[in-house]
């Protein structure tokens, strides 16, 4: 029986995605904070859980091997967090690899919008920023746009120019949420909706989303986010209750630059919801 983590932090990001450290920095964060049991969830990626792992054995921390899936849903772009995944598993990283190739054909789709409003060399602006050229992102590109001075930082870059209704948004069709839960539980994860307060989903929406998630085997939501104020931590929390699933706390860390919340400093899970981390502390 493995200890019960004191302080744990169940998604965040690296180079190998778009955060700002790279997966040893991130661990070596983690636990100068306190972090006792962390998970990396690179967006659509699982390059850099060998090397996480191993800075973690030297920092003394348990790392859950995670991943952050991108799906489609009711118009709107859905994360779910896979905790405890095998990366090798094939049903996963085949969903993966094609996800990773949406992702290049909306760079270049992106960056020729933005060439048509006369911003030019922007998709190799955002390749300067993105260590994993597969996983060039908005991030990405927003970063440039603030390097060359367009914006003054990246949240205007994003309001102004990447986000739904915005000249450099394009529509990207990515998983649906059934596969996406289905390739994390065929390697031996558990699919968690990941930050379920910055979804544009109403009450209803946001539990008719919750009800198709738990019955494609979806089993956790983050109820403790970087992005949710305390009003939407109690209101997740009921949502939790409600469908019966296991809770989740994390910061959602890409870097300082850009997180609202650092590495294992999120609020505690409220009281009345099942940890997440007690469905894994036995196998990490």
């Amino acid at each position: 029986m493995h200890a019960i983590p004191k302080n744990p932090d169940l998604h965040c990001h690296s180079t190998v995605s778009d955060g700002w450290l790279s997966p040893t920095d991130v661990v070596r964060r983690a636990a100068a904070n306190g972090v006792d049991f962390l998970a990396l969830t690179d967006h659509d990626e699982t390059g850099g859980l060998a090397e996480a792992q191993i800075a973690a054995a030297e920092a003394g921390i348990r790392l859950v091997p995670g991943v952050e899936v991108s799906v489609s849903w009711g118009g709107e772009t859905i994360h779910v967090v896979g905790l405890g995944v095998d990366a090798d598993n094939p049903a996963l990283e085949t969903g993966l690899s094609g996800l990773r190739a949406g992702r290049h054909i909306r760079a270049r789709q992106m960056s020729d919008a933005l060439a048509a409003l006369g911003i030019r060399g922007v998709l190799d602006g955002a390749l300067s920023f993105a260590r994993n050229p597969a996983l060039v992102s908005r991030a990405h590109f927003a970063r440039h746009l603030v390097a060359i001075g367009l914006m003054p930082n990246v949240d205007a870059v994003f309001k102004h120019y990447l986000v739904r209704g915005k000249p450099g948004f394009v529509e990207t069709r990515w998983a649906e949420l059934a596969d996406a839960v289905q390739w994390i539980r065929a390697a031996g994860g558990v699919p968690v909706v990941a930050h379920p307060g910055r979804y544009r989903l109403s009450d209803i929406e946001m539990e008719r989303l919750l009800a198709r998630f738990v019955d494609a085997g979806g089993q956790g939501i983050e109820v403790v986010s970087g992005s949710h104020s305390d009003a939407k931590v109690s209101k997740f929390a009921r949502y939790a209750r409600r469908f019966n699933l296991l809770a989740s706390r994390a910061s959602d860390f890409h870097g300082e630059q850009e997180s609202r919340v650092d590495l294992g400093r999120c609020a505690p899970l409220p009281d009345g919801v099942v940890p997440v981390w007690s469905s894994l502390i036995d196998r990490f």
